[in-house]
């Protein structure tokens, strides 16, 4: 996702939120299950997805904002 358009669809954005929604609720669960593992190689490979999610839905709030600022 290089490139955003200056002005992004009801559609489009509709979807991003969607997406942003995916994101958000697999990065609580994955603190949650942070919480009861006790395996130090799972405990990273959680770390490991909550970061990713957290980027996922960090960059989706960046899209939908540029679209909203402009």
């Amino acid at each position: 996702m290089n490139n955003v358009p200056n002005m992004i669809s009801t559609k489009d954005a509709s979807y991003l939120k969607d997406m942003f929604n995916w994101n958000i609720i697999a990065l609580k669960k994955f603190n949650v299950y942070n919480e009861y593992i006790n395996d130090k190689e799972i405990t990273n490979i959680v770390k490991k997805l909550i970061t990713m999610h957290e980027a996922n839905c960090e960059e989706i709030l960046n899209i939908l904002g540029s679209d909203i600022n402009e």
